[in-house]
């Protein structure tokens, strides 16, 4: 890959992941919109991974209540970290599974202009409606093992491209009842186990390949999304404890509009 479609990709990854926006779509949209080919799944994981590594550094006092809540688990006992590890291990569960079922679907048949233009459109105005319309009375600590199994089968939603695995889980999240700042804490700790596992896959695939050129280029990726998605990160966050998710909405309301016409054919690019 050339550097300058790294450096693009990886910055789109960063920016995007944890943002309402769609992180899966934008990457998809890049080779779309530009002549470079289609940088694959490999490419896709490492920046995710990149932006895993930023999450954790974020939410490190959330990383070490789950790493406590793990070890007092082992020995049988409970306590917040306890739940909060089990309501993540649920919440999970559903996306694995419909991956490992979709894989091949995933990969080709649904990273298409269309089906990312309706699916950020739709989802976007979804957003809106469950920002409108939620209570804000919930925090991290209120969920239930209902609340996390709604909020995990929403993630799977997250396999279409242009859905926004953090833009469908704090749609979820608002309906719910959570506090804005809650629904994104949640929803970002919900990637943990999800990008870990697609990352030791990618780890285990480009050990098998065997290709220096390929392994250097996702290092490379996955630090620049690093960089990228702590600042994106620390700004949402800083921006849910005033504000709401009207602005995410109305980006995803022109840009889907705007993705619509190019699909069709109603303009060019």
């Amino acid at each position: 890959m050339a550097p300058l479609q790294i450096v693009v990709l990886a910055l789109v990854q960063g920016i995007t992941e944890f943002l309402p926006v769609s992180s899966s779509g934008h990457l998809a949209l890049v080779p779309l919109l530009t002549e470079w080919p289609d940088q694959g799944l490999k490419i896709d994981v490492a920046v995710h991974v990149g932006t895993l590594l930023a999450v954790m550094l974020y939410f490190w006092r959330d990383l070490g209540l789950m790493l406590g809540g793990a070890g007092r688990l082992v020995v049988g006992q409970g306590g917040p970290g306890a739940r909060l590890v089990w309501h993540l291990i649920l919440a999970t569960i559903p996306v694995v599974i419909a991956g490992f079922l979709m894989k091949d679907l995933i990969e080709s048949g649904l990273r298409s202009l269309e089906v990312i233009a309706w699916a950020t459109l739709g989802f976007g105005i979804l957003l809106g409606l469950a920002d409108r319309v939620g209570m804000t009375v919930r925090r991290v600590e209120h969920m239930t093992w209902g609340g996390a199994l709604f909020l995990g089968l929403a993630q799977v939603l997250a396999l279409i491209p242009g859905t926004s695995r953090s833009g469908i889980t704090m749609t979820a999240a608002r309906f719910l009842g959570y506090e804005r700042p809650e629904a994104a804490r949640f929803s970002m700790l919900m990637s943990i186990p999800t990008i870990m596992a697609a990352g030791v896959l990618l780890g285990l695939d480009l050990y098998r390949l065997d290709d220096w050129t390929i392994t250097r280029d996702a290092l490379i990726a996955a630090f620049l999304a690093f960089l990228s998605a702590l600042l994106a990160v620390a700004v949402m966050m800083a921006w849910l404890r005033r504000a709401g998710f009207m602005p995410f909405v109305a980006y995803r309301v022109l840009l889907g509009l705007g993705l619509l016409a190019l699909a069709y054919g109603v303009v060019e690019v």
